[in-house]
């Protein structure tokens, strides 16, 4: 079966750099997953105002306000079943942070309904949004988040344009120098850069073990409302 990546690009996962094929084609069927180890040479927030806002995230592993430069981290991208039967890929990044480690936590789930991909931030899952993926010229992979969701027991509505962010984010690999690269931006239409950061990373990819992907990495509830 195709990665929920592959799914969603349609023919135009073939257009990838091949290495970026590898890396968004984890999937139970093909017994891999991937992590990747590297540093961010840039963590970056928006001015002061902002800072409320990203402590409140950092609170479910969303945003936080911290900033730095030279920052060694990890993303684990590791694929399952989720609870409701869809297919679903980790997307955990750890941060190194010198006085503590800071994590975003995202689990992607392959929307049947859509065909596309709706993430899921945080570790409980109250924040949905569709991804927009696209090839560029050079083989990269840009995803694009849209209008947020939220979910939280009886509790669900689309947060208004004005109160959350619209990311963007880039992920490509350089030849010449044989790593993986990864941008992030992400900015609010009234308030402009709220967070962002860009790095570099080298993957391995092992394989799935018979127990399952690590505790860790799985959220600590599941949200079916897409």
């Amino acid at each position: 079966m195709a990665s929920i990546f592959e799914q969603a690009l349609g023919s135009d996962f073939h257009s990838l750099h091949p290495m970026l094929q590898k890396r968004f084609g984890v999937d139970t069927e093909a017994g891999y997953a991937c992590v990747g180890r590297g540093i961010f040479a840039e963590v970056r927030r928006g001015a002061w105002w902002t800072v409320p806002f990203l402590r409140l995230g950092a609170y479910r592993n969303i945003l936080f306000p911290d900033q730095g430069n030279n920052i060694p981290f990890t993303i684990e991208n590791y694929p399952y079943v989720d609870g409701f039967g869809r297919p679903t890929v980790t997307f955990v990044r750890t941060l190194e942070l010198p006085r503590k480690k800071r994590r975003f936590d995202a689990t992607m789930v392959h929307s049947a309904q859509s065909g596309g991909i709706v993430d899921y931030l945080g570790t409980h899952q109250h924040l949905a949004t569709d991804l927009v993926l696209e090839v560029t010229a050079d083989g990269s992979l840009h995803l694009q988040s849209g209008a947020q969701r939220f979910y939280e027991g009886v509790v669900g509505f689309t947060f208004p344009a004005l109160l959350t962010g619209t990311a963007d984010l880039y992920e490509g690999f350089d030849d010449a120098r044989g790593v993986f690269t990864i941008q992030l931006q992400v900015r609010n239409p009234v308030v402009g850069f709220l967070f962002g950061y860009r790095g570099e990373f080298e993957c391995t990819f092992p394989a799935l073990s018979d127990r399952g992907i690590p505790g860790h990495l799985k959220p600590r509830r599941e949200e079916i409302r897409e």
